[in-house]
């Protein structure tokens, strides 16, 4: 059910508490955007889920807010019991109780918007003026003769810068410029220290660092006052403030900037172990460079003193040189001739390999004439033998054979069959009678049939 649709009902119509709470808080959030609303903290609750469950009060009234965990994993810092805030939330309405409540998407302390503002505004003046340029920065020196350090000198920062450069470079000395972190007109008297440390020239990089806090307490280091120091400090500088989200002007102000004030010391300070060990190496190559300029040295003068002979030695020497130098010609000269005969050697084998045996291969092309020639003669009796076996079992099937024998062929002369049925033989039919020594012409008078076949 909706505002409107409750409007547009009379007087005497019953609606449920559910609907009238739903159309109170669709009538909230459509009235009121989302609002920067500021009080004291009261009644902070974290439930197990996440949620935040806590209540804002002034002098006169309070309001209970809600921050659901998806909201609250993001917040900056988490809310204490009396703590001055700002809440940037949409009005709504609990509808299963009917109470009025916060949703609240962001919380900020008391004041951070404007001092981020402000902050804002002094970045870009700054920028703008060429204070933060790439160009102007300078890299840290390698090894340092003194380290810097401007902070308060109850700092935790301090503590855990020095413990950093005592484990890292004990043998650097360290100088402290004490000055306050926090509080009113802290800007200057840092400022003030870092052109004191410019002006004794004691150090060769300063380290400008102090611990975390809210921006309220990091403040100080946002001083215009600080920046320009820091920009026109002669002496490379280093900007170690809060943690690693926390950003500062000095920040952008100094030519490198560090996430924590251990991390400075770290980065100004060179690692003595590391120190040492390249220390070893470059004596070991030294010496191992030494070594070999030593044989080098020695190999020469080895080489100068067998130069140093006398005439009759050198020409003893010069002798048996040209006496090898004539026997190594001479050889030259004999090594083409026999390497001639030997070649000649060679081709002279591989021919007689290769030259042909002809008696050999005549003889046995004769042994293979004969072999042909008896193969011809054996091939020829063994088709005569098969030919007059042949013609005996021709002439056995002949029949010309069987007519001599008393038989006769009865062939029809009108169709020229042979007649092999009685049944085929009919009255004055013709027929051709071949016997063994000839044949005749018949005309059957008479055909009478026989009940046996047997003779």
């Amino acid at each position: 059910m909706t505002p409107d649709s409750l409007q547009s009902q009379s007087g005497d119509a019953v609606i449920p508490v559910s609907a009238l709470n739903r159309a109170i808080s669709s009538m909230l959030e459509r009235s009121f955007p989302l609002v920067w609303v500021s009080g004291e903290v009261s009644n902070f609750t974290r439930a197990a889920s996440g949620h935040w469950y806590f209540s804002i009060k002034d002098a006169n009234a309070q309001m209970r807010c809600v921050m659901f965990r998806g909201r609250a994993q993001y917040a900056e810092f988490t809310p204490r019991e009396g703590d001055k805030i700002e809440v940037r939330a949409l009005v709504t309405m609990y509808e299963p109780r009917g109470e009025l409540q916060l949703n609240v998407e962001a919380v900020r302390r008391t004041g951070q918007g404007r001092l981020y503002e402000a902050f804002l505004r002094l970045k870009a003046q700054l920028e703008s003026e060429g204070l933060f340029a790439a160009e102007r920065k300078r890299a840290l020196p390698s090894h340092p003769r003194g380290i810097g350090i401007v902070t308060s000198l109850q700092a935790a920062a301090l503590r855990d810068v020095l413990t950093t450069l005592a484990r890292r470079a004990p043998h650097v000395p360290i100088v402290v410029y004490p000055a306050p972190v926090q509080g009113a007109g802290v800007g200057a008297k840092l400022a003030a220290m870092v052109e004191a440390a410019n002006a004794r020239r004691e150090v060769d990089v300063l380290i400008v660092c102090r611990g975390g806090g809210s921006i309220e307490d990091l403040w100080a280091f946002n001083e215009e006052v600080l920046a320009r120091a820091i920009a026109a400090s002669a002496v490379p500088v280093v900007s170690g403030v809060g943690h690693e989200t926390d950003f500062t002007i000095a920040d952008f102000a100094a030519d490198v900037r560090a996430p924590t004030p251990t991390a400075a010391a770290e980065l100004v300070s060179p690692q003595r172990v590391l120190l040492l060990r390249e220390l070893d190496h470059r004596h070991a190559a030294l010496a191992r460079g030494f070594g070999r300029m030593m044989e080098r040295r020695a190999q020469q003068l080895d080489w100068l003193a067998r130069r140093l002979v006398s005439p009759a030695e050198r020409l003893a020497r010069q002798r048996a040189h040209l006496r090898q130098l004539a026997s190594r010609l001479a050889a030259a000269g004999a090594r083409p001739v026999r390497d001639a005969r030997a070649h000649f050697a060679l081709v002279h084998y591989r021919w007689q390999r290769r030259r042909p045996n002809v008696a050999a291969e005549r003889e046995h092309l004769l042994r293979l004439a004969q072999r042909i020639g008896s193969a011809h003669e054996r091939r020829a009796d063994r088709e005569k033998a098969c030919i007059s076996e042949l013609a005996a079992r021709l002439q056995v099937l002949s029949p010309q054979r069987t007519l001599e024998r008393g038989y006769a062929a009865l062939i029809d002369a009108q169709t020229g069959r042979a007649v092999r049925a009685p049944n085929a033989l009919k009255p004055k039919r013709p027929l051709t009678v071949h016997l063994a020594e000839g044949s005749a012409d018949v005309l059957l008078a008479d055909v009478q049939a026989r009940l046996s076949d047997e003779f």
